[in-house]
């Protein structure tokens, strides 16, 4: 049985390695990102487009240190590197259903 738990370790890992099909394939096709800018991402092509760029380059990097779960909801506390000049410390809350993550939002 696949978890909500197991699917964002899996996100994770395909984030820290800059694997982008294996990010992408970690999200329902149908997924709505709310980021901190305020911008929304919606689809799976989206957030494929969205993190291109930073994969290819090999400069993003998250270490979680703190997580909760409830039922279908993950929220990681995220020290995300690379992305910024420093590390930017973010709340993340993530809902998986059909073991896909379909819906994320960045807080703080």
């Amino acid at each position: 049985m696949t978890t909500p738990e197991t699917v964002i370790e899996r996100q994770l890992a395909a984030y820290n390695s800059h694997d982008l099909e294996a990010f992408a394939a970690t999200y329902a096709a149908d997924v709505c990102i709310n980021r901190r800018s305020g911008d929304r991402l919606l689809g799976r092509d989206a957030v494929r487009d969205a993190y291109a760029d930073m994969f290819a380059e090999g400069r993003c990097r998250a270490e979680i240190v703190g997580r909760l779960t409830e039922g279908d909801w993950v929220v990681d506390h995220e020290i995300a590197h690379g992305i910024t000049d420093a590390p930017l410390r973010v709340l993340v809350a993530y809902r998986v259903r059909d073991g896909l993550i379909d819906h994320v939002d960045f807080l703080g």
